[in-house]
C-alpha cells in the first residue's frame, strides 16, 4: 500500500504539469488563430476605408447620381459609373449562362459516366486550365477568338437570333469580333474550370451507398443526379457558381483585351463596351487627382457589387438549408 501511494503521489505532479501545459497550449493556439481571423477582418476594413477615403471627392461632387449617370468625359471632368457597371454585370451574366451548364455537364460526366481510366487525365486537365493566367486568355481572345468570332460566330448569331422579335436588336450592329458578347465568352472560358472543379469535388463526396440505393430501386443516372446528388450537394454547387461569378466580376486583363473599351451604352451584345475592371486598367496610370478619385469610386462600387452578390448567395444557401430541414 505504501508503494502504491508513493507511486500515485509521484505521478500526480507529472499529470498536473501535463494538464497545465496543455491548457497553456490551447490558450495560445486559440489566441493565435483568433488573431489570424481578426487580421483578415482588419485587412478587409482597411481596404474599404482606403477606397472610401480616396473615392470621397467623387462621391461628394456627384452623389448617388454617379451610379446611374452614363457620361464619362475626362476633359470636362464629368463622370458616371452606369456604363462600367452595365458592362460588368452583362459580361458576367453572359459568362454564367454559358459556363454553368457546361461545368455541370463536365462534373456530371467525370463523376457518373466517365470511364475510370479517363477520369484522372480529364480532371487534371480541368485543374490546369484553372491555373492559366488571365492575360493568356485575353491574348487568345484578341488574336485568335475575335477574328474567328467575327467571321463565323457573329454572322450566324445575327442571321438567327438577330431576326427574332424582342431579342433581335441584341445581336445587331457591326461584327468586328469584340464587344460585350466576346468578353462574356472569354470570361466563360475562364470561370468554367473553377466551377467544374468545385462541382466535381462536391459530387464526389456523395456517399456511394446513396447512389447504389437509388440505382438499386431502378433509378436512371439522371434521376440519381436530380434526386440524390444535387439535393445532397446543393450548397457546394451554389458556392462553386458564386466562386466563378466573383472571378468574372473582378476579371481585368482578359476583359480589357476583348470588350472594346468604349464608354458608350448601346443595346447590342456586339457593341464595344467597358467594365469597371477594364476602366481601371486603362485609365489608372494617366489619371489626375479628381479622375483618380472617380476610379477609386468605381473600385468601391465593384467591391459593393461583389459583397451584395456574395451576401445574396449566402442567404440563398441559408434558405435552401432551412427548406431542406423543414421537409425532413
Amino acid at each position: 500500500m505504501s508503494t502504491e501511494s508513493s507511486t500515485s503521489g509521484m505521478l500526480d505532479p507529472q499529470m498536473l504539469a501535463v494538464v497545465k501545459r496543455q491548457r497553456w497550449q490551447d490558450f495560445f493556439f486559440h489566441k493565435i488563430t483568433m488573431s489570424f481571423s481578426l487580421l483578415v477582418l482588419l485587412a478587409l476594413a482597411g481596404i474599404i476605408v482606403s477606397l472610401l477615403i480616396n473615392a470621397w471627392p467623387a462621391f461628394a461632387k456627384f452623389g448617388l447620381p454617379f451610379i446611374w449617370t452614363v457620361e464619362w468625359d475626362i476633359i470636362n471632368q464629368e463622370f458616371g459609373a452606369a456604363i462600367a457597371i452595365f458592362g460588368t454585370l452583362v459580361s458576367s451574366a453572359i459568362a454564367l449562362v454559358i459556363a454553368v451548364p457546361l461545368a455541370f455537364g463536365i462534373a456530371l460526366f467525370l463523376t457518373e459516366t466517365c470511364p475510370v481510366w479517363l477520369r484522372r487525365p480529364l480532371g487534371t486537365a480541368i485543374e490546369l486550365l484553372a491555373a492559366v493566367p488571365s492575360i493568356i486568355y485575353g491574348m487568345f481572345g484578341l488574336f485568335v477568338f475575335a477574328p474567328l468570332f467575327a467571321e463565323y460566330g457573329q454572322p450566324a448569331l445575327q442571321s438567327t437570333l438577330g431576326q427574332m422579335p424582342l431579342i433581335g436588336p441584341l445581336f445587331g450592329g457591326a461584327m468586328n469580333g469584340i464587344g460585350l458578347l466576346a468578353a462574356g465568352l472569354i470570361l466563360a472560358f475562364m470561370i468554367l474550370p473553377f466551377i467544374a472543379a468545385v462541382m466535381r469535388d462536391v459530387f464526389e463526396i456523395v456517399p456511394p451507398i446513396l447512389r447504389e440505393s437509388a440505382y438499386g430501386v431502378g433509378c436512371t443516372t439522371w434521376e440519381v443526379v436530380r434526386y440524390v446528388v444535387l439535393p445532397y450537394t446543393q450548397t457546394g454547387v451554389i458556392g462553386g457558381i458564386m466562386l466563378g461569378l466573383g472571378r468574372a466580376l473582378g476579371e481585368t486583363m482578359a476583359v480589357t483585351f476583348v470588350i472594346g473599351n468604349s464608354q458608350r451604352l448601346i443595346a447590342s451584345f456586339f457593341a464595344p463596351g467597358t467594365s469597371i475592371a477594364s476602366t481601371l486598367a486603362n485609365e489608372f496610370a494617366e489619371a489626375d487627382d479628381f479622375h483618380l478619385s472617380t476610379l477609386f469610386a468605381l473600385g468601391f462600387l465593384l467591391f459593393v457589387i461583389t459583397f451584395f452578390v456574395l451576401a445574396a448567395a449566402k442567404l440563398l444557401i441559408i434558405r435552401t438549408e432551412r427548406a431542406k430541414g423543414s421537409k425532413t
